[in-house]
């Protein structure tokens, strides 16, 4: 009996994480009304838009869901996705999950300081080291539904942050980011954020 119970268990975790599953090929159509600010490979254009090239499926399926549905407030995407279900949100994000990413060149003033925080923290300030969450290499946790950060626009990262800092954007799982971002210097934030767009 207990075989059976785990092995139904088993079989109803593949089944509810193949329905959540996205389609690259059927996201390409739905992708279309993000290309004028993402792009249509997903690397956007203009800095404070992020790039979508290349992140976690789980962790762009969740923004859609969430700015749809009015947890993260991002006033000009709202209309663009309020008609998406589910569904459409995984597809979309299949697709820019399946492109390959933005690879920037960081500013060399900034790279020491914002490898420091990146790499080690600031234990003084009582700033956990990114790699933490968001690994070595940039590549985030897909399973966690931490972001890519390797290759991101540095002006986006840093309003990001900022969002976080202020508590404008309060969409982070246990209020980590904004606890993270409220002992962030503003010179903090500029380093980090142009460390990861050079972090490959």
């Amino acid at each position: 009996m207990k075989k059976l119970l785990v092995g139904l268990t088993v079989s109803l975790s593949l089944v509810s994480f193949a329905h959540a599953a996205g389609n690259a090929s059927a996201g390409q159509a739905k992708a279309a009304v993000c290309a004028g600010c993402h792009g249509v490979e997903g690397i956007a254009m203009i800095p404070n838009y992020p790039s979508l090239a290349g992140q976690h499926e789980s962790f762009l399926a969740k923004q859609i869901m969430e700015i749809r549905d009015g947890v993260r407030k991002v006033p000009e995407m709202t209309g663009m996705v309020a008609s998406f279900s589910d569904q459409d949100a995984q597809d979309v994000a299949a697709y820019f999950a399946a492109k390959p990413k933005n690879l920037g060149q960081a500013d060399p003033a900034l790279v020491a300081r914002g490898q420091e925080l990146y790499r080690a923290g600031d234990m003084a300030k009582g700033i956990p080291a990114c790699t933490a969450c968001h690994s070595p290499n940039g590549m985030g946790n897909a399973q966690a539904k931490y972001p890519v950060l390797s290759g991101q626009n540095p002006a986006y990262t840093e309003a990001a942050l900022k969002k976080f800092r202020s508590g404008e954007r309060a969409n982070d799982p246990n209020n980590m980011m904004r606890a993270i971002a409220a002992k962030m210097s503003d010179k903090d934030i500029q380093a980090v954020s142009n460390y990861v767009f050079g972090l490959n």
